[in-house]
C-alpha cells in the first residue's frame, strides 16, 4: 500500500501550507523549536517502522535547528517553515486519520513528513554536504567580496 492510496500529494502539499503561517510564528522562538523537535521525536518513534521514506528526517530536524540558531542561514525561510508545518501536523493531533487506529493512524502523519522531506530534497542534501564538510557558509549566493580586507602590499623599497 502507497502514501497515494491513503494520501494524496496534493492533499499532503495542502496540510503544509496550511500550517506555513503557525510555523514562521514558531520559528521565531527557539525554545518553542526545541520543544517541538522534542515531541515529533517522541511521536515519530510511535510509528512501527519508518522506512526508507523518512531516512532524511535526522538530517531535516538537525537542519531546522541549525536554521533556528543560525548556524546555517543559507536556506529560504518558506523551506523551513514547511519542513516546521510538516512536525507540527504530527504533533498537533488534527489528522486526516485518527491516530488512535493502529498503524492506519500514523500513515497520514509519515505521508505527511515524506512529502516534506521529498519537496525540500536537495535543501536537505545540500545541509548535510555542508554539516559533512564542517566548514561554514560565510558568503550568500549574491554576496561577492572583490577586494580582500586584508591585501597584500608590495614591498617598500629601502
Amino acid at each position: 500500500m502507497s502514501f497515494e492510496n491513503i494520501i494524496s500529494l496534493d492533499k499532503a502539499k495542502q496540510v503544509l501550507n496550511s500550517g506555513i503561517s503557525q510555523a514562521q510564528e514558531l520559528m521565531k522562538d527557539t525554545s518553542k523549536i526545541d520543544e517541538l523537535l522534542e515531541k515529533a521525536e517522541k511521536k515519530l518513534q510511535e510509528v512501527p517502522t519508518i522506512g526508507a521514506a523518512l531516512s532524511d528526517l535526522p538530517v531535516m530536524l538537525q537542519m531546522i535547528k541549525s536554521y533556528i540558531t543560525k548556524e546555517y542561514d543559507v536556506v529560504s525561510p518558506k523551506v523551513i517553515a514547511s519542513m516546521v508545518s510538516s512536525l507540527l501536523y504530527i504533533v498537533t493531533g488534527k489528522d486526516l486519520i485518527n491516530d488512535s487506529i493502529p498503524v492506519l493512524g500514523q500513515l497520514d502523519d509519515i505521508a505527511v513528513v515524506a512529502v516534506a522531506l521529498k519537496i525540500n530534497e536537495k535543501e536537505i542534501a545540500d545541509y548535510r554536504a555542508w554539516r559533512d564538510a564542517g566548514k561554514p557558509i560565510t558568503v550568500k549566493a549574491d554576496v561577492v567580496d572583490e577586494a580582500p580586507a586584508a591585501a597584500a602590499e608590495e614591498p617598500s623599497e629601502a
